[in-house]
């Protein structure tokens, strides 16, 4: 064996990764039950994919717990390991939990297979815990193609919906739109820093630190500025940014209800991830070019979503366009995290309150949809507050949250995110930030309204029915789940602890 092979080998550090490698032992697991379980305890596997998350996730959290990260390379630079990864490790794998157990409630009102269910959720999580950690193009590419190969069988996972197969097409068509568009720009660069007659060339030039010194020593070359844009695109799909969120009204609107809730959260935060990584720590001698380019995305995106959103009375699309919103919100702190390093803390405390908000109101969503989970009307939450207080106070918790009202989490999440853009004089951007969040209110407590204030349309005729799905009784575990995500809101908004120490470290 060569000494290179060798010296290559002894940096594949297996233990850096260990919990991305039980995410997939335990998927592989899951299949393995499905085949020798007998069929009335198939029952078990949801527990059994639940429980081993968590206590990966304890364990991983109580092995990080105290300890000053010092950040450092694995697997020949392909992986770098830092504090923010580690922070994101421990939230796709808390997303990924809070999937399974909203998947349990959806898949028990399906005949639909359920292992497969759990097992690509695990093997997406783990992808997006080495996407928020890589440090090469390749392994940027392979991630992010696995992750999104396992969202196109998640969306159209009820296949006997019209409406989940139309959004898995859909998200296959620009899916794969975005990734040839992604992989150009990868190429561009690639190609432009490889070559040897321009200053600062590497032959590893898809490693991200070759390529952000290669760009340091051209910060004009428009073959590498045409990359950059091209790549940020590709990004772009995955965060659901103008001019690349067509797709999500209708995808969301198909999925099942759990996987719109990972596409909103999870695939959001690992887009956001990586654009700070690429904006930070490799384009960052191209700010010229990322700033207007970035700003004028934020703001088409924080007018589009707030205004598409006002008319929609399908709850799953106007989640979705919210989520636009929210997108531009975060890319303003992006754009910001150039000069002021609150604003990339800001990014991670902004997803985590997101995080909390959003699946408190998808658990909601989960317990009032029917078998065609499509089909969520505002109206169908009529009367939800005196019919099941517990549930109507959650959906009012997660949707001001989002909202941004005080004292909420999602509050302080703008807060942070408004002061930072205010300390980077990006007061263009923080006003149109502004105008978004008075405009989102309308929405978010028409939501609210419906559930507190509105009566049914009508009284129901002599031989009408109600047509509204029955409602899902709230079990023990989902309900503890919720309080959880409820209080978790309300206390994050009052105090932030160790979160705020985090951020300042930043």
């Amino acid at each position: 064996m060569s000494p290179e092979l060798i010296q290559a080998a002894a940096n594949n550090h297996w233990l850096a990764i260990a919990p991305e490698l039980a995410l997939g032992c335990l998927a592989l697991l899951l299949l393995v039950l499905e085949i020798f379980l007998p069929e009335n305890r198939h029952e078990l596997i949801p527990t059994v994919a639940i429980t081993g998350q968590l206590g990966l996730l304890l364990g991983f959290v109580w092995n990080l717990r105290g300890a000053q990260f010092v950040a450092f390379e694995t697997f020949n630079g392909l992986l770098r390991h830092t504090q923010e990864g580690q922070f994101m490790r421990a939230f796709f794998m808390l997303t990924s939990i809070l999937v399974c157990v909203l998947g349990v409630i959806a898949l028990a009102k399906q005949k639909m297979p359920k292992t497969e269910f759990f097992a690509i959720t695990l093997v997406v999580t783990a992808a997006m815990m080495l996407l928020a950690q890589c440090n090469h193009f390749v392994l940027f590419f392979v991630a992010l193609e696995t992750v999104t190969v396992g969202f196109y069988v998640l969306v159209s996972y009820f296949r006997t919906s019209p409406l989940s197969l139309e959004a898995g097409l859909k998200y296959l068509i620009t899916g794969a739109l975005s990734s040839a568009i992604l992989l150009f720009g990868i190429v561009l660069l690639y190609g432009v820093a490889g070559n040897p007659t321009l200053p600062g060339s590497s032959a590893e030039s898809m490693n991200f630190n070759a390529l952000r010194l290669f760009l340091e020593s051209n910060p004009d070359n428009f073959l590498a500025s045409v990359g950059i844009v091209f790549v940020l695109a590709g990004v772009a799909f995955k965060i659901g940014a103008v001019p690349f969120q067509i797709w999500i009204p209708d995808v969301y609107q198909g999925a099942p209800t759990p996987v719109t809730a990972f596409l909103a959260v999870a695939s959001k935060a690992a887009g956001f991830s990586v654009l700070l990584i690429l904006t930070k720590n490799v384009f960052g001698s191209y700010q010229t070019l990322l700033v207007p380019v970035l700003s004028v995305m934020a703001i088409a995106t924080i007018l589009f979503g707030n205004l598409a959103a006002l008319t929609q009375h399908n709850v799953k699309r106007l989640i979705g366009l919210s989520g636009v919103s929210h997108a531009g919100y975060l890319l303003i702190a992006v754009i910001a995290a150039a000069t002021q390093p609150l604003a990339a803390g800001a990014v991670y405390f902004y997803l985590f309150a997101y995080l909390l908000a959003s699946f408190a109101v998808f658990g909601v969503m989960t317990h009032l949809a029917g078998a065609n989970d499509a089909d969520q009307d505002l109206d169908h939450y009529t009367g939800l507050a005196k019919t099941n207080p517990f549930l109507g106070a959650v959906l009012a918790i997660g949707l001001g949250s989002l909202a941004g009202i005080p004292p909420l989490a999602g509050f302080m999440g703008k807060m942070l995110i408004f002061i930072a853009a205010f300390k980077a004089g990006l007061y263009t951007l923080l006003a149109v930030a502004i105008v978004g969040v008075v405009i989102s209110i309308y929405y978010y407590f028409g939501w609210i309204k419906s559930a507190y204030f509105s009566t049914w349309t009508a009284p129901l005729l002599e031989g009408e029915t109600d047509t509204r799905p029955a409602r899902t009784p709230v079990s023990l575990n989902a309900g503890v789940m919720l309080a959880a995500l409820a209080a978790a809101t309300i206390v994050l908004g009052f105090y932030q602890g160790a979160f705020g120490e985090w951020l300042l470290a930043r």
